[in-house]
């Protein structure tokens, strides 16, 4: 729990109460490798603290071909947050890409601590500005940046994630296919 402590610091310190109230919410849930944290379709009911792995969000499209939106890797805020806001189904699945350590509580319970204590809720706007404006660069790198950018990006935010996941979940995420994620590799190795 140290480390979820130490995260949440980071984005808002809250007070000694606050936190005493919020670490009752969350309790240990391990994933394996390809188990969904959340799928498609179902209603979102559970916020995550991924602790250590790494999570791909993703959806399919008519055809079934699935497109990689967003890798989270540890430590990391994890869950399909339009869901949980708007009790709606859930259209971005999240699954591990790795045997996953996570600390899951209920949003509604996250809610009513909102009510209780303010920190807590700017805790949880803090959190949600952060990913909104994750998101928008990311849709700003893909409509400007041409791949070789993107891979180069990607590589930043991401070290070592080649060496982790398979090279197709790195393409999709790219918008790339993986003949020319392999041919970007090849030209860019030395970089």
């Amino acid at each position: 729990m140290k480390d979820f402590l130490e995260y949440i610091n980071k984005i808002n310190p809250i007070h000694k109460d606050s936190l005493v109230e919020l670490q009752k919410c969350f309790k240990p849930l391990q994933l394996k490798k390809n188990d969904f944290f959340v799928k498609q379709g179902e209603n979102a009911k559970e916020i995550g603290f991924l602790r250590k792995g790494i999570v791909r969000a993703f959806f399919l499209n008519q055809e079934g071909k699935e497109y990689n939106k967003q890798f989270f890797i540890g430590p990391s805020i994890i869950g399909a947050y339009s869901s949980l806001i708007t009790k709606q189904p859930n259209l971005i699945a999240q699954q591990a890409l790795t045997d996953c350590d996570i600390l899951v509580a209920n949003f509604n319970a996250i809610e009513k601590l909102y009510d209780k204590f303010h920190d807590v809720e700017r805790l949880g706007r803090k959190i949600a500005e952060f990913y909104f404006l994750q998101k928008e660069q990311k849709e700003i790198e893909m409509a400007l940046l041409d791949a070789d950018k993107r891979y180069l990006l990607m590589r930043k935010e991401f070290p070592a994630i080649e060496l982790i996941i398979a090279q197709y979940h790195i393409a999709s995420y790219l918008s790339i296919s993986p003949t020319q994620l392999s041919r970007i590799r090849k030209k860019l190795k030395d970089v």
